[in-house]
């Protein structure tokens, strides 16, 4: 095993905001520090390129020197004031960064809070972005390099803005940011929106509380010392009745949940006076409007160096090691395809500082993954940004990735890592693979005949999603690794396990799959969760996948199935760096629902999400030397 590194990098990033980690200490003795040592200009209004004013919050070294600058741009509120209360997270960043001799800047995305406009989600942000970074550069503090950082949909605007090659994008920090990811081979995802074809339902919920195209706003023409006096009495955040989830998701029709809960209207269901039109969940994978925003498609090109940062147990860890795959092969200038960085950590969404020394995930323990955070953050930065020669890229590995089970960090140059070996399992059984209880099992030939295997998919009586690589569902779902022992005995799984392993094994990189199906429905759903079976039973998830039936063929159409017909459906890849010891079992579960991880397929054909009615399709997993469904799993030898 190779060292992690000096400059292992982290960040933690609250609710998706950039947030540099300082000690925590009182608001006010904060405020006086960095007042002693910097220029606070708050409620800043930035003007864009249409005439549209981004409200923006510049914290700068008080000092005649040329700065560089670290540059936060977010839909989340960064008031320094809540309710009459002084904020510290802002300011603690803010400090941190000035005493390091940057500028910390923080800009609400248009349509949000100060900031004037209507909102989008990643409708406007590579105009926005590049107009942000020329007004910077043009600054008399500025010494014209400008580092991007953030985690969500604070990082989910970089990657557009990347592609357009600002002189001024000098680096940039994106974490957990697949909702910024449109299409990157083999994913098609348009942000985080679809997998496989079917609704990702984390925008569901998260949406309720961020789009609203009807908010209060102060006067466009009001002098700025009384917006920021103002700020300390309002900070146009509003107060959202809370929704229980669990069972708000549960309505249908799709299109009518945030309806359901009283919630604002804005670009989910409703038409919307933005570049994309709104009206979200009427898209289909392939709709033009997800073209016109600031999606960043793999049809683009990419100019900035990038430390990408990801997690195990985030929704995004599969577009996102594309991403990074991807530009690192075609980016077209050799030093950004040279200086492309990744880290993968054992965490859920955007929680790599909330690791500890006993770090469990779910019910997994993950051990102590934790780094020195701070000092890898401002390592980058200080190369890109100052022209440090601090060793960074020649000492840091190109991949640094976290092998859950062995508990440990790993070191490559490529991902998946050099020394891969593909094995592959082919699905077997005697016809009864339904539950842990049945006969599934993972074997390295494919067998002979096809007894199949054949379940009911009842769309009001779906397998509830428990844990899994998912955030953003409120109370609906936890992320995490769970023993998946509770929803296996249902009869509506297929459960394909391997002989116990005589010795461990390192799995590490991308798990394809491919089934051979059929079903007496026009359309349905096929779902896919890898899982490491411990000696004693306990049987942890590592990461699930689902695929629509009618986009088998590809997401620009839309191709039904006929009644018994068996088709090969490449369902879409898993990812995972995981060690399965000696005496452990590599598991997959086979169904046809993941709720409310995804949307339920209703079964009829139809459009889905306007839909009330429903019904059952009787589905069935094929496997024999005609049919080999299969999986290819990555092995490191080490």
């Amino acid at each position: 095993m190779r060292p992690a590194g000096e400059f292992l990098l982290a960040t933690f990033i609250v609710a998706g905001a950039g947030v540099l980690p300082a000690a925590a200490q009182d608001g006010a003795d904060v405020l006086a520090q960095l007042e002693s040592v910097a220029v606070v200009d708050q409620k800043l209004m930035v003007p864009m390129r249409d005439g549209v004013s981004l409200a923006t919050d510049i914290y700068r070294p008080d000092t005649a020197e040329p700065v560089p600058t670290i540059f936060v741009r977010t839909p989340y509120n960064f008031n320094s004031y809540r309710d009459g209360v002084l904020q510290t997270r802002q300011i603690d960043s803010a400090l941190d960064a000035v005493k390091r001799g940057y500028a910390y800047i923080v800009q609400n995305e248009r349509g949000r809070y100060f900031s004037e406009g209507e909102w989008d989600i990643l409708g406007p942000p590579k105009t926005d972005g590049y107009d942000a970074l020329t007004w910077i550069a043009d600054q008399s503090w500025s010494n014209g390099k400008v580092g991007t950082l953030g985690c969500s949909s604070t990082a989910e605007w970089q990657m557009g803005l990347a592609a357009l090659d600002h002189p001024a994008h000098a680096a940039m920090i994106p974490q957990g940011f697949g909702a910024g990811v449109g299409r990157v081979a083999p994913f098609h995802e348009q942000g985080n929106w679809y997998r496989g074809g079917a609704e990702q339902m984390l925008f569901f919920a998260w949406l309720y509380g961020v789009q609203n195209t009807q908010r209060p706003t102060f006067p466009v023409d009001m002098p700025r010392q009384d917006m920021v006096r103002l700020s300390r009495y309002f900070d146009l955040a509003p107060e959202m009745p809370r929704v229980n989830w669990s069972e708000a998701l549960w309505h249908l029709p799709v299109e009518d949940i945030l309806r359901n809960v009283d919630g604002p209207e804005g670009i989910f269901a409703d038409p919307a006076p933005v570049a994309t039109g709104g009206r979200m969940i009427q898209r289909t994978p392939d709709d033009p409007a997800w073209y016109r925003g600031g999606l960043y498609h793999d049809d683009e090109p990419f100019g900035v160096p990038a430390f990408w940062w990801m997690s195990w147990y985030d929704v995004s860890v599969g577009p996102n090691l594309a991403l990074f795959n991807h530009v690192t092969k075609h980016a077209t200038d050799p030093e950004v395809a040279g200086n492309q960085f990744a880290l993968v950590a054992p965490v859920g969404h955007c929680a790599f500082r909330r690791a500890t020394e006993e770090t469990i995930v779910g019910e997994r323990s993950m051990g102590d993954p934790r780094l020195d955070w701070d000092a890898l953050t401002f390592g980058w930065f200080d190369y890109w940004l100052k022209g440090e020669a601090n060793g960074f890229v020649e000492t840091t590995p190109k991949v640094q990735y976290y092998t859950m089970g062995r508990n440990e960090w790993n070191a490559s140059e490529t991902w998946p890592p050099a020394g891969v070996e593909t094995e592959t399992y082919y699905l077997s059984s005697d016809g009864e693979a339904n539950s842990l209880f049945g006969d599934g099992r993972l074997v390295t030939e494919a067998p002979p005949s096809d007894p199949s295997d054949a379940f009911t998919y009842d769309p009001f009586n779906p397998v509830l999603s428990y844990g899994g690589n998912v955030c953003c569902t409120g109370n609906a779902i936890q992320a995490g690794s769970f023993d998946q022992r509770r929803m296996e005995a249902r009869q509506d799984i297929l459960v394909y396990t391997s002989d116990p392993l005589t010795e461990g094994v390192e799995v590490s990189g991308t798990i394809d799959v491919t089934l051979y199906v059929s079903s007496d429905a026009r359309d349905t759903d096929f779902t896919v969760k890898l899982i490491d079976v411990h000696p004693d039973g306990r049987a942890y998830n590592l990461d699930e996948t689902i695929q629509r039936a009618r986009y088998r063929e590809g997401y620009d159409r839309q191709v039904f199935m006929a009644d018994g017909e068996v088709y090969e459906l490449a369902v879409g890849p898993l990812s995972t760096s995981n060690y399965f010891d000696a005496g452990h079992r590599i598991r997959i579960e086979v169904s046809s629902s993941n709720f409310p991880r995804f949307t339920r397929n209703l079964n009829t054909g139809g459009r889905n999400y306007d839909e009330t009615e429903g019904m059952v399709a009787h589905n069935t997993v094929h496997h024999s030397r005609q049919y080999p469904s299969r999986i290819r799993v990555p092995i490191v030898k080490r």
